[in-house]
């Protein structure tokens, strides 16, 4: 269903005011009139309009001074400017000044109604720019789902399967395995693609700060709040919302989750208007939700309200076979946005990555190659390029004597060969350390 257009009128003239207003409600606008500018601003503090209709002369404030305040405040606005005394220098600098239009008086009903039907239009194209625009930035980054192991595999399995669903979701995994990657592909392969995706991460928000992220709130609730504001859940009506470590949220926070889940309204901080919307809900984690549910740090009928499809996204070290098509995506990533010219990788660099444990996952690998791309100098990222960690090769003892004899000497090396020191260390008294020092023929170094 079309949007509803809302149209504020503003003139000092009760008969204009009373002619536009049962014109334009005739028409199937929503209208509300100010007989002045400051008015009209009180107005605009509560309520947004689609289309402001102002008279240029009214008494105290002007409405082109109302015109340049509007838009310093909402600066996508449609405003139609009206005069009695139509000049060019009026007609520009109201346009200057972010005038959609202006109409001179008296209106011709037709000449005006087609004139809002054509705000009423740029209105709905910029709105479905945006939601194409939402769009596209659910879209960019579902190609990096690469994989040819059967672990990735299975995770693109899954990401068909459930898309079609309305299903609750939650991603398993460790950080920097590309979880809302995953949540970005189930959406974009769903029947809500055309609609928003909006991701919250709970773990950096305070309680307050998410409350306020989640439900919006309205002007005046708290010190700050000069304004109403929605929150992600209104945000995200007909498309999904992702709430990123899902873990870290407060126990009130999670009674207050479970109930907008099960009834899908909410009110804003401070206000106390049911709000409704029709999302659906996919989270991530890097914690075990199950353990925690146990342990009474996470409630039991919220998790099991999320928790209707799990996906365990693999560690990069459980993914081998696909390294090397990882690095070439990225090496032609970054590449291009560095404007480089296409490298490749030395063999032995290759081998190195694809031995490597890569506790930081694929976020880590990616780091990597970028700043290889950086640091290299030629046409082949080699080993150099690299920030791998040098393993330290551990000493091998042929006997438990050479084991204890190595570790005294590393722990009097340490203290300076004071022997009060090291024997409290290594938890013996003096004369047993004085013992050891002769058995081994320890020397302190010159």
């Amino acid at each position: 269903m079309a949007k509803k257009i809302s149209i504020l009128i503003v003139d000092d003239e009760q008969s204009v005011r009373d002619s536009l207003y049962n014109w334009f409600i005739e028409d199937g606008y929503d209208v509300e009139c100010a007989e002045n500018a400051t008015k009209a601003l009180s107005l605009l503090e509560s309520s947004n309009f689609d289309i402001i209709l102002a008279d240029i002369k009214m008494p105290g404030m002007d409405g082109l001074e109302m015109l340049r305040r509007i838009k310093s405040l909402k600066k996508d606005s449609v405003i139609i400017m009206m005069t009695a005394f139509a000049t060019v220098d009026t007609a520009v600098q109201a346009l200057k000044d972010g005038a959609f239009d202006y109409v001179t008086k008296p209106f011709d009903p037709d000449d005006l109604s087609h004139l809002i039907r054509n705000a009423a239009k740029q209105i709905m194209l910029s709105e479905e720019n945006e939601i194409l625009r939402e769009k596209v930035i659910s879209l960019e980054n579902v190609e990096d789902l690469i994989g040819k192991s059967e672990g990735m595999q299975r995770v693109l399995r899954e990401i068909e399967s459930v898309s079609q669903s309305n299903a609750s979701v939650i991603i398993t995994g460790e950080s920097g395995t590309g979880k809302e990657l995953v949540a970005r592909a189930i959406h974009a392969n769903s029947p809500r693609k055309y609609f928003p995706m909006v991701s919250v991460h709970c773990g950096a928000l305070s309680e307050s700060l998410l409350e306020s992220e989640l439900f919006g709130h309205e002007k005046g609730a708290f010190t700050g709040a000069v304004y109403n504001r929605k929150g992600r859940f209104e945000m995200a009506d007909n498309g999904t919302i992702f709430l990123d470590e899902i873990a870290t949220i407060s126990t009130k926070m999670q009674v207050e989750l479970l109930r907008v889940l099960e009834t899908k309204s909410f009110v804003r901080v401070g206000g106390h208007k049911e709000i409704s919307s029709d999302f659906r809900v996919i989270c991530a984690t890097n914690r075990d939700l199950k353990a925690m549910v146990d342990k009474g740090l996470f409630r039991e009928d919220l998790f099991y309200r999320l928790n209707v499809v799990n996906i365990f996204v693999p560690p990069l070290r459980e993914r081998l076979d696909d390294i090397p098509l990882l690095v070439d995506y990225f090496i032609k990533k970054y590449c291009h946005s560095m404007n480089r010219p296409m490298m490749t990788i030395d063999a032995s660099a290759l081998k190195r990555l694809e031995e490597f444990p890569f506790p930081g996952n694929i976020r880590e690998l990616e780091n990597m190659i970028e700043r290889a791309i950086v640091v290299g100098n030629g046409k082949k990222i080699s080993l150099k390029d690299l920030p791998l960690a040098k393993e330290k090769k551990l000493p091998t003892f042929e006997s438990l004597d050479d084991l204890e004899k190595n570790h005294i000497q590393q722990i009097l090396d340490k203290y300076s060969w004071n022997v009060t020191a090291s024997a409290k260390a290594l938890k013996v008294d003096r004369v047993t350390l004085y013992n050891k020092i002769r058995k081994y023929d320890l020397k302190a170094p010159k």
